[in-house]
């Protein structure tokens, strides 16, 4: 028998906590994140612990332990990690309490407790739950919050998968928190005017050409045509069937992250994989071809959590939530069916991230017992500090690497939102912000460049057109786009594309075929190219702002948001696939209008609070969709209003809603903040 005991007192849960800290020390080192991560992985190796200095352990944690009121002992249990073993000395528990963000159970067995009575006291103080040794007590601390649980959660919320999520959570969840920390910390940099640049202390890795990445996993050796969408039923089996060589399946920007979406994806990822997903709808049969595409999983970003599930009280990241249970699911399946676990690594903007990826998947793949570098990763430059670090992402991943993709929407709001406090970076129009501007071009041409120099994929972006059924003319004119979008991405370089539809593919893979006779383009080397930083920083880009550009980005904003709410994570407007990327670059334009008080061109009127107050108040009323609720199109319409009057924009949209998303599945209800 065994007594599991916990602070009842807990106040805040330990990610709050941990966030809540980190705000006051911001200033956290780049030599306490490399100690964090020295330490991950010589326990993933069973190495003895190094000795660090005081230093290491406060900048591994973010702070000191003055200002945390923590003994060196107590910083070095939260930087290791919720999962790591601490052994402390009879009378340990009275001399150093448990904190208040230390909520994780500590087990004893019975004799041990009862034989020193230095642990009466807190044996009398705290609630005990007893229970036998059977495996439910491997997986003490994970809790699932919902009202109505998914049908197909119990087959992907087993006992198993929740241990390996809850290893997951306790191995890696504080070097999470550190790393978040340091975006805050270096987003204050640049507000306070440092450059982005490329980091001098990798200059070695960059000026080093020994190193090379692995080569090709199984089916990833051609990715000409790549296509993307949500984990839907339907939407696995036509995009599977699509004859794109792979398909991105997104639990990230083109989902809507309910808890249903999250767990019957899972369920249907699973049932491709095993050819048992077959289904009719509407009179209509699916079912999988002979030769579907290759799969690739693309989890939520570092920045997201899962609120639905916690582990010691603390919500679980959404990316290790979506890595973890596909991987735990379908890894050994997928190996031994010639293909492999692959990913799509979304948002990252250091490569200390792209190096806990690694560690991410150097853990899994031990957990489970395969090979390491089994998994493969391609990662999705679309963050601007990421554009400065593209060699350095690679050399982290360089065992599990299998490129770098063009994130082209994202990176436009990136570049806004990371130069904020920049009136030079004001952008025009939405639709002036193209590829061939010279900040775009440079980081395109960069990234093909890197990814060749290391003989890995470099990946074109999103070409956002779907077919327009109803009039020929406008969509020959769509079309005609797809074209020269991707004759550019060819002739750059490129490997492949990305699309958004099935009826797309065909277009795409006749513009590759034709010009890219291989199964890649690694060849060419790009040896031409020679970027600096102030090209990826130019934010000379012809184009104006018009009236008709606020009207626009305002009613995307307003109907992506209303529809997320409602539990859409993609969807079509004016013939083109929107998805929370772009959803996100007209919310942070609107709001860099507004800071630096543009003149709209056409007619001359400052882009004021109240001028996008009455736009927005033009649009509701025309905003419709079967997702689009009253109720959600009211909060959309009070956030984004509320979003053009703060400081700075709101990191994400996403992360804003999430709390109204996690309230309507079962969560608390101080999970929803307010953000109206």
């Amino acid at each position: 028998m065994i007594i599991r005991f916990a602070r009842a007192d807990l106040g805040r849960t330990e990610s709050e906590s941990v966030r809540s800290e980190g705000r006051t020390r911001a200033k956290a080192t780049r030599s306490g994140l490399d100690a964090a991560f020295r330490w991950t992985r010589r326990e993933q190796e069973g190495a003895p612990w190094p000795a660090l200095s005081a230093g290491e352990i406060a900048g591994a944690g973010g702070g000191t332990p003055g200002a945390t009121g923590r003994t060196e002992r107590e910083v070095d249990r939260v930087t290791r990690g919720p999962g790591a073993h601490v052994k402390l000395a009879s009378g340990d528990m009275t001399s150093s309490p448990l904190s208040q963000t230390e909520c994780r159970p500590l087990t004893y067995t019975l004799a041990q407790l009862l034989v020193s009575s230095s642990y009466l006291p807190l044996l009398l103080s705290l609630p005990l739950t007893i229970a036998l040794i059977t495996p439910l007590t491997m997986i003490t601390g994970v809790q699932i919050h919902t009202k109505q649980a998914p049908q197909a959660q119990t087959e992907i919320l087993t006992e198993s998968a929740l241990k390996f999520l809850a290893a997951l959570h306790r191995t890696f969840e504080s070097t999470r928190q550190s790393l978040l920390v340091a975006r805050e910390a270096a987003q204050l940099r640049y507000d306070a005017g440092q450059p982005l640049d490329f980091p001098s202390e990798t200059a070695h890795i960059r000026a080093d050409p020994s190193w090379l990445c692995a080569p090709p996993a199984p089916g990833l050796e051609d990715r000409r045509v790549e296509i993307t969408g949500p984990t839907d039923r339907k939407m696995v089996i036509n995009a599977l069937n699509s004859g794109a060589k792979t398909f991105m399946a997104d639990f990230e920007d083109a989902n809507c992250p309910t808890f249903s979406n999250m767990v019957n994806g899972q369920v249907n990822l699973r049932d491709a994989i095993i050819r048992k997903i077959d289904f009719e709808s509407g009179g209509k049969a699916y079912k999988l071809s002979a030769k579907p595409a290759v799969l690739i999983v693309r989890p939520r970003g570092w920045h997201l959590d899962e609120p639905r599930v916690t582990v010691d009280n603390a919500p679980m990241s959404g990316s290790l939530f979506d890595f973890g249970l596909y991987f735990f699911h379908n890894a050994k399946e997928l190996v031994a069916r010639g293909s492999g676990p692959y990913f799509y690594l979304p948002k990252m903007e250091h490569y200390l991230e792209a190096r806990l990826w690694n560690d991410v998947f150097n853990f899994s793949q031990s957990y489970i017992g395969i090979p390491l570098g089994t998994i493969r990763g391609t990662v999705l430059i679309e963050t601007l500090p990421a554009a400065f670090q593209m060699e350095e992402i690679l050399f982290e991943l360089r065992t599990h690497s299998s490129g770098l993709n063009c994130g082209r929407w994202d990176y436009i709001f990136s570049f806004i939102k990371k130069r904020r406090a920049d009136r030079r970076a004001v952008l025009p129009d939405r639709k002036d912000v193209t590829m061939e501007v010279h900040f775009m071009d440079s980081y395109v041409r960069l990234l093909i460049q890197t990814c060749h120099r290391r003989r890995v994929a470099a990946m074109g972006g999103m070409s956002a057109q779907i077919p327009i059924k109803n009039d020929l003319k406008a969509n020959e004119v769509a079309m005609e786009k797809v074209r020269a979008d991707k004759l550019r991405e060819v002739t750059n370089g490129h490997d492949g594309t990305w699309i958004a539809h099935p009826l797309i593919n065909q277009i795409a893979m006749e513009i590759f075929d034709k010009y890219m006779l291989g199964p890649n383009q690694y060849h060419i080397r790009r040896e031409d190219v020679k970027v600096a930083a102030a090209d990826l920083l130019s934010s000379n880009v012809p184009g104006t702002i018009t009236s008709e550009g606020v009207r626009s980005n305002v009613a995307t904003s307003l109907a992506y948001s209303a529809a997320w709410l409602g539990g859409n994570g993609c969807i079509p407007l004016n013939y083109l696939m929107e998805d929370a990327a772009t959803a996100e670059i007209t919310r942070v334009q609107l709001w860099q209008w507004v800071k630096y008080g543009l003149r709209v061109a056409d007619t001359g009127s400052v882009i004021t609070p109240e001028y996008i107050d009455s736009v927005v108040d033009e649009v509701v009323p025309t905003v419709k969709g079967a997702m689009v609720s009253e109720k959600n199109l009211d909060i959309v319409a009070k956030y984004l209003k509320n979003q053009v009057r703060k400081e700075w924009p709101s990191e994400f949209l996403t992360s804003d809603f999430m709390g109204y998303l996690a309230v309507a599945d079962g969560c608390p209800a101080q999970w929803q903040r307010s953000v109206l």
